[in-house]
């Protein structure tokens, strides 16, 4: 996808900016993590980045096309595949910069419709996993370093996604609390919260064609800059938390082009 940034193009890259830094990205085989991955490599990071499907992880691994970027298959719900990740972070990188956790999963379900399944299956990719993501993986990072969730913007939302919604809002809230955790060790604990993005499955993988599009409609019209954004826009936040927002700790910031804040309407 072409970075489409309102009305402005991007500005250069400089392909040092970030040579010997070291980053783990989970989630980041599509969408929003694929480009936060893009982006540390474009800037000379070496990046770890995990899936839990191989076929993806070998598609992201052609697309980013740089011996920067380290594949690694990992299941953010198993606790085993966190242990093993933390083992390879180590081996390959040898301590970790900057971590991204960024997986995620939603689906559509009215009141009516969500059971326990669907609701422990967003439980425990967005919240448990991302969660015990950072308890296993805090140990390497390097003080001085810090941690970025991708949760979402939350004040105005979808109906059907109350499980979606409740997991990311309780990343927030526990953001927060490990950003105060960590202080001592002078790690920045950081969130960006997307809004309505415009990404190959628009965060729902389940959705037909026509679901697709009613919901990129309904979308733009609900952002009052009157369009979704792109994830190379997510991408450039991301990176500004984490590497350029040195005296910024426990925030979480929209990147929604107004959705949140009812600009316009």
């Amino acid at each position: 996808m072409t970075a489409i940034h309102g009305n402005q193009t991007s500005p250069a890259v400089d392909p040092n900016a970030l040579r010997g830094k070291r980053a783990v990205v989970t989630g980041g085989t599509i969408g929003m993590g694929l480009a936060i991955a893009r982006a540390l490599t474009d800037r000379g990071a070496e990046v770890l980045y995990t899936g839990r499907n191989e076929q993806r992880l070998a598609e992201a691994q052609a697309a980013l096309n740089t011996p920067l970027a380290h594949p690694v298959r990992a299941d953010a719900t198993d606790m085993a595949d966190l242990a093993a990740l933390a083992g390879r972070a180590s081996a390959i990188l040898g301590g970790i910069d900057y971590l991204f956790v960024n997986q995620g999963i939603a689906e559509f379900q009215t009141l009516e419709e969500v059971t326990e399944e669907s609701w422990d299956r967003i439980f425990d990719v967005n919240t448990k996993g991302s969660f015990f993501t950072v308890q296993h993986l805090a140990p390497l990072i390097a003080e001085g370093g810090s941690i970025l969730f991708t949760t979402v913007s939350n004040d105005e939302i979808f109906p059907g996604l109350s499980a979606y919604s409740g997991a990311k809002e309780a990343v927030a809230a526990f953001s927060k609390v490990l950003a105060a955790e960590l202080l001592p060790r002078r790690i920045r604990v950081n969130a960006v919260a997307p809004g309505f993005i415009l990404t190959s499955t628009m965060g729902v993988a389940e959705l037909t064609e026509e679901q697709r599009a009613d919901f990129i409609k309904q979308g733009n019209a609900s952002t009052p800059m009157g369009r979704g954004g792109t994830v190379e826009e997510i991408a450039a936040a991301a990176l500004y938390l984490a590497v350029d927002a040195t005296f910024t700790t426990g925030v979480e910031l929209p990147v929604d082009g107004g959705f949140g804040k009812g600009l316009g309407h």
